[in-house]
């Protein structure tokens, strides 16, 4: 078992991590009848895909001694209508380091290759930008 959720009443959930007792919650978005106090379930699916390249990121750049510390990364949503659902994901990433060609397109490459990338449906729409120092 991976998690456990309770939905907790007024739109709102609590997922507990089981491995870890971590906890997040969700709750339904302004324009979606909710209070938007936390992330939505469709922010978490956006944000798992900024984190997700991130991590895969490091464990390639640990391999090559480069430490990935301090680099961060917008996420935007954009949903769709008829039905509703997430069209598109905006990620930038600013990276705090320096880099040739070589490692950017090596990490790049890493980035785009995570399972959360490979997971989401091939029509969302993935715009993923590289800001290098």
């Amino acid at each position: 078992m991976t998690s456990k959720i309770t939905y907790l009443g007024n739109l709102r959930t609590e997922s507990e991590h089981i491995q870890s007792g971590s906890k997040i919650f969700t709750d339904a978005p302004l324009d979606n009848n909710g209070k938007g106090e936390a992330f939505s379930p469709t922010d978490l699916v956006a944000n798992a895909l900024g984190a997700c390249m991130f991590t895969i990121m490091a464990i390639k750049a640990e391999t090559m001694k480069i430490d990935l510390s301090q680099s961060t990364a917008t996420v935007t949503k954009v949903m769709g209508v008829n039905p509703r659902r997430i069209v598109a994901i905006q990620i930038t990433f600013e990276m705090n380091f320096e880099a040739d060609k070589k490692i950017k397109t090596i990490l790049e490459k890493t980035a785009m290759n995570c399972p959360v990338h490979a997971s989401l449906h091939p029509e969302i729409k993935k715009e993923i930008i590289f800001n290098w120092k």
